[in-house]
């Protein structure tokens, strides 16, 4: 497969290898890659106290009979101030097991769907002499976006630090590529050699 090389020529392209960008959409594979990639981000870090985890309350208030007041084994009841909740939260694990072969898979079907709907913009390289906002925004305006994501070879932080404020932008490295960016992306831009690591990576 070959994938036209942008700001350059009208014949230059780059090849690509098909086991890793011509591949069929699987959306039920990727639909549960990205639910499992999504629910991983989850903290599940809320937590209540239940009546048993509350400190104190051991001992009964008062005796059972004689005292005109009602019934009290503790002072951590729920019903109480200070005590502890009827149906406590605990903490959970919401992520969801996803194999290698299944995620890289999920991958090579976003990608090769990418290629096919023309969404990659290729570049030789992409950087910014300085981390400038509008340095970015001029260069992204000469290849008629205002919003995409950048995927750069390796990380690049004066790149990173210019795209900060520009929420329609994100930067990453291939490491840093995952499902939910990518589908989520309405252009891709990538440098030719970091279209060679995702390419060796996923072929």
């Amino acid at each position: 497969m070959e994938l036209q090389l942008t700001n350059a020529n009208k014949d230059a392209t780059v090849q690509v290898s098909d086991a890793a960008f011509g591949k069929d959409f699987n959306e039920g594979l990727i639909h549960q890659v990205v639910t499992a990639y999504l629910a991983g981000g989850r903290s599940g870090t809320r937590g209540h106290k239940n009546r048993a985890a509350v400190r104190g309350g051991g001992a009964k208030p008062w005796r059972q009979k004689g005292t005109g007041r009602a019934r009290a084994g503790t002072i951590r009841s729920p019903l109480w101030r200070g005590g502890g909740k009827t149906f406590a939260a605990t903490n959970q694990d919401w992520s969801q097991k996803v194999n290698k072969k299944m995620y890289r898979a999920a991958m090579r079907s976003i990608v090769s769907e990418l290629a096919r709907q023309e969404r990659f913009v290729v570049v030789e390289s992409f950087a910014v002499g300085s981390p400038k906002t509008k340095d970015l925004v001029i260069m992204l305006k000469d290849l008629g976006l205002d919003q995409a994501l950048v995927v750069t070879e390796d990380p690049d932080e004066n790149l990173y630090l210019a795209a900060r404020n520009l929420y329609r932008v994100e930067v990453v490295d291939v490491e840093g590529l995952n499902p939910v960016n990518l589908v989520g992306a309405e252009k891709i831009v990538i440098t030719v050699g970091a279209l060679k690591k995702v390419e060796e990576w996923l072929a």
